[in-house]
């Protein structure tokens, strides 16, 4: 599996990378492979304030849906409008054209808290 060593990760196997203040956020390879097929992206908080941890959405796939969880807290500026029409993009592409959203952070310092690739990658061997 793939974990680029340019992300952070969380427990609920979301990654994000960083910008000055703003977060780019997806689901991990790993993720989207236990989900299966992914059919849906369904994110309605675009201009919303949330904390860590808060749910931001969810992912459909053939057999469940999950939600999707903000890694730090912000405000939900951007969501990956391509993802209405191909969704599939989080299989094929899950760290590039299947980003779902993008975050302005309150505190820039919270992302080193997560998880780096080797930590993300023993939790889920």
């Amino acid at each position: 599996m793939n974990f680029p060593e340019n992300l952070r990760y969380t427990k609920d196997h979301e990654w994000i990378s960083l910008e000055g203040n703003v977060a780019t956020i997806g689901i991990t390879d790993f993720a989207q492979r236990e989900l299966g097929d992914i059919v849906y992206v369904d994110i309605s908080t675009v201009g919303k304030a949330l904390n860590a941890e808060e749910v931001f959405g969810t992912v459909e796939a053939v057999k469940t849906v999950s939600d999707l969880f903000l890694p730090v807290a912000g405000t939900i500026s951007e969501v990956n409008s391509a993802l209405n029409d191909q969704p599939e993009s989080v299989n094929t592409d899950p760290y590039g054209a299947g980003w779902m959203v993008k975050v302005t952070v309150n505190n820039p310092a919270d992302v080193e808290q997560l998880m780096d690739a080797a930590a993300y990658s023993a939790l889920v061997a």
